[in-house]
């Protein structure tokens, strides 16, 4: 991949959406609850820069970066969205679980873990039958990998050699188990020999690694070869959801994980000084501080409409 600074851009304003995420929540200005990612922005840039304007996106519920990253993504619609408004991506109804963009092709993150995995099949079933040249992109988590239809959803798109492209963005941990006490082997993506599609394991915190594997994922997914499933490992800094206490994990073990955050290792590849990557970063936090501003001046659903949707 050719370095840009627009994917720094885009990794500096999922962080700083995701910190002012946190401090909303903690000012008890968004309800429910909320699952964030931080540390783990190369992987949203990553699978996005390497796909097509029209292809499909299907995601977790640990999803405010990959909606971010995706083609036309609004951030102050996204914004909105997170704290309930009318003026949100799904009218305030979906929040921050189930955010969705199906004009972008972004067909919504999902609070069932492993949610999208069924759908990815069927996306790419469409994909197939309408003759076109699109690829779906599935992310979910590594405790969506010992689901039920992860392996369903696998074995199907082998069969039929679907266009499909499975993510699994391991941050290492499902809530509180760790992956090395849930799976039994070395890379999660060892178990693509089981249904004799290609497996990678690429460094989830390097923006480039990322990028190069999904490029060559849907080149051939769109030459006909069929699905690959592609493991980027990365780590949450921040716990499972607000509720998290993390008495599972040391202290020493995050910070040894901040050590790699992917923000200044790709700053360094643009060539960028510290004043310049704290400059950056500026910018980015006014692009969330305005989509905030956005968003307090958006009207609350009305309760009158609050079927609207739910039945067609």
């Amino acid at each position: 991949m050719n370095p840009s600074a627009d994917y720094l851009s885009t990794m500096l304003r999922i962080r700083a959406f995701e910190e002012k995420a946190e401090e909303l929540y903690a000012l008890g200005r968004v309800h429910g609850t909320m699952h964030l990612s931080i540390g783990q922005e190369a992987t949203a840039v990553g699978v996005s820069s390497a796909l097509r304007e029209g292809d499909f996106l299907l995601n977790t519920h640990r999803g405010h970066g990959h909606c971010l990253a995706w083609f036309g993504s609004d951030v102050n619609l996204m914004m909105a969205e997170f704290m309930g408004r009318e003026a949100g991506y799904c009218r305030g109804r979906g929040g921050s679980m189930h955010i969705a963009n199906v004009e972008a092709n972004n067909l919504g993150a999902n609070g069932i873990v492993g949610g999208g995995l069924p759908m990815a099949a069927g996306v790419g079933m469409s994909i197939k039958m309408r003759k076109t040249d699109q690829v779906c992109v599935v992310i979910f988590g590594d405790g969506a990998s010992n689901e039920g239809a992860f392996h369903e959803s696998l074995n199907l798109s082998s069969i039929w050699k679907l266009p499909v492209i499975y993510v699994c963005e391991n941050n290492q941990y499902a809530m509180s188990m760790d992956i090395r006490k849930s799976a039994n082997v070395e890379d999660i993506s060892q178990r693509a020999c089981a249904y004799n599609i290609r497996g990678i394991t690429v460094d989830g915190n390097d923006l480039a690694a990322v990028h190069d594997a999904i490029a060559q994922a849907a080149a051939e997914c769109r030459a006909g070869q069929g699905p690959v499933l592609v493991e980027c490992k990365t780590y949450r800094w921040r716990g499972h959801s607000k509720s998290d206490r993390q008495l599972y994990r040391t202290r020493d073990e995050v910070g040894e994980w901040q050590r790699r955050d992917p923000i200044p290792r790709y700053a360094t590849v643009l060539g960028l000084t510290d004043d310049q990557l704290e400059a950056a970063r500026k910018d980015a936090q006014q692009v969330i501080d305005a989509a905030v501003v956005f968003a307090e001046n958006s009207p609350e659903p009305d309760l009158a409409a609050v079927m609207e949707g739910v039945y067609a």
